[in-house]
C-alpha cells in the first residue's frame, strides 16, 4: 500500500478522473488531488487523446507531483504501449474484462503498477481474489447496460468493508467509485475507504468546477 508521504494531506488517495481539456487538468494539478486520471477508451465522454496530452504536458505546472493514472478499456498491448510513448503514465488501470493473465503481461511489458477495476456485482468478491498478487490496486466502481463507469451512479456502500478487508488480505489499496459526489461523501468516508475516485462528482456542465473540488477536499479533511 501506498506510504503515508505518497499519500499527500489527506493520508488516503484522491483520483479524480476523466480529464478531459487543458483547464480541467490545471485544476485537477491544483487541488488536493493525489492521482490524475486519464481515459484511453474512445467509447468514453471523457476520452482524451493522447497527442493532445503529449502537447498539454509541457505546459502544466505541478505535473510530476502527481501521480498519472491511465484508464483502459480491453486494450491490446499495442494500444497500451502506443499511449505510453507519448504519455508517461504511472498507473495503468484496467476497467473491462481483463484477464489475471493479461494484468500480468501489462505489469512485465510496462514496468509500470497495474490496477483492476472491480465492477459490483453477487461474484465480485470472487473476481477479486482471481487477481491477487498480480492487481496493486483494486478501483470497486458501478457498471450499467450502456457504460463500464462515469455514470454518476453508485453501488451498494454498505459491500465497501468486504472489498476493504479482501484489499487487505492482498496487501494493496482499495478505491471506491460511483456517483461519489459533496453531498454523499461524507456516508461513504463512515466506511474509511482506501481512497475515492471521481469523475462527475466534480463537473458542472462536463468541466471540472473548482467550487465541487473544493467541497470534496473540505469532507475529506473534516471526516
Amino acid at each position: 500500500m501506498e506510504s503515508i508521504n505518497y499519500l499527500g494531506w489527506f493520508n488516503m488517495i484522491i483520483k479524480f478522473c476523466g480529464n478531459r481539456s487543458f483547464q480541467d487538468l490545471q485544476l485537477s494539478l491544483n487541488s488536493q488531488a493525489t492521482h490524475i486520471g486519464l481515459i484511453f477508451t474512445q467509447k468514453s465522454k471523457r476520452y482524451v487523446a493522447p497527442e493532445q496530452l503529449a502537447g498539454w504536458l509541457p505546459k502544466l505546472e505541478n505535473a510530476s507531483a502527481k501521480t498519472w493514472v491511465g484508464v483502459f478499456v480491453n486494450p491490446s498491448m499495442g494500444e497500451i504501449m502506443e499511449v505510453l510513448e507519448k504519455v508517461p503514465l504511472d498507473v495503468i488501470q484496467c476497467h473491462g474484462t481483463e484477464t489475471p493473465e493479461f494484468l500480468l503481461k501489462v505489469k512485465e511489458d510496462t514496468k509500470k503498477r497495474v490496477w483492476k477495476v472491480i465492477h459490483h456485482a453477487p461474484d465480485s468478491l470472487d473476481r477479486m481474489r482471481k487477481y491477487k498478487g498480480i492487481a496493486d490496486g483494486y478501483v470497486i466502481d458501478k457498471k450499467t447496460a450502456t457504460a463500464w463507469g462515469g455514470t454518476g451512479l453508485s453501488f451498494e456502500w454498505s459491500y465497501t468493508p468486504l472489498y476493504l478487508e479482501e484489499a487487505k488480505r492482498q496487501k494493496v489499496p482499495c478505491l471506491i467509485a460511483g456517483g461519489i459526489n459533496p453531498k454523499n461523501l461524507a456516508h461513504l468516508l463512515d466506511y474509511d475507504p482506501d481512497g475515492i475516485d471521481l469523475a462527475s462528482g466534480i463537473e458542472t456542465a462536463n468541466q471540472k468546477d473548482i467550487t465541487l473540488i473544493q467541497q470534496i477536499e473540505e469532507k475529506v479533511l473534516q471526516s
